[in-house]
């Protein structure tokens, strides 16, 4: 009884509950002013009423656009010059650390500077996206492409595999399992990095809105649509943690 009650409190859902259950009570009890933090009841209403608003539809199908077209371009992008990296000595170690340097640089930084090339309209949002994903995508598929095992390789040059036959037939069955986590951390650089050009210069998007909430000190439409927005980011995480976990024994 005790580990099945135990099992409930652990579970996500059951932090989830206890933290706006939490947050509910410091609220109606006065400990918090509702001023400075509105309850999760008068958060979930605003929520609501924002989903009805059909320019609230429409900046979310710009910025979910936004994020679908930076991800299709910089996922295989990404993997391509990981590959190529590889394939190269002379290249790889040029400019293996100059992506590692890059990687290590917060991408806001570089904001300014797509923003000035390329303006605030959709344009920038996918260029900047496909920016801050790209590094991690190379790094991780990189380092999965290190850990295939070289007799894996030797035996397949044995029986007289091309060099495209090793990567399909020996490097991307060991890659996939790193290669689903390099897509699932790409996309919260990837997402993250949209949500943020958004708020910092933009017409539309779902950011936008998120900004010029905070800007207005509308705290209840600002926590809605953090909610909406965290929504959306874990529903991705957990769908691709869902096929790592399946193909995880590819590890092996």
């Amino acid at each position: 009884m005790t580990s099945r009650v135990l099992h409930i409190v652990l579970h996500p859902l059951g932090v989830l509950a206890l933290i706006t259950g939490s947050w509910e009570f410091v609220v109606q009890t006065g400990f918090v002013s509702q001023l400075l933090l509105p309850p999760p009841t008068q958060v979930l209403a605003v929520l609501w009423e924002l989903l009805q608003r059909p320019a609230v539809w429409m900046a979310i199908w710009v910025t979910t656009a936004e994020v679908a077209i930076a991800f299709a371009i910089a996922l295989p992008l990404g993997v391509l010059i990981a590959v190529l990296l590889h394939e190269s000595r002379y290249w790889g170690a040029v400019l293996r650390p100059v992506f590692q340097f890059l990687f290590s640089i917060p991408k806001s930084v570089f904001l300014p500077m797509f923003i000035l090339a390329l303006g605030i309209g959709i344009p920038q949002k996918i260029a900047y996206g496909v920016f801050s994903m790209v590094f991690i995508v190379v790094i991780c598929v990189g380092a999965a492409i290190e850990s295939v095992k070289a007799s894996h390789i030797l035996v397949a040059q044995y029986y007289g595999a091309s060099r495209m036959q090793i990567l399909r037939h020996v490097h991307l069955p060991s890659m996939l399992p790193a290669l689903l986590e390099a897509t699932r951390l790409g996309m919260i650089f990837n997402f993250t990095g949209i949500i943020l050009a958004e708020m910092y210069a933009s017409k539309v998007g779902i950011g936008k809105l998120i900004g010029t909430w905070g800007e207005n000190y509308q705290l209840p439409q600002l926590l809605a649509g953090i909610v909406l927005v965290s929504a959306a980011a874990i529903l991705f995480n957990e769908s691709i943690r869902a096929i790592e976990n399946k193909y995880g024994h590819w590890r092996t």
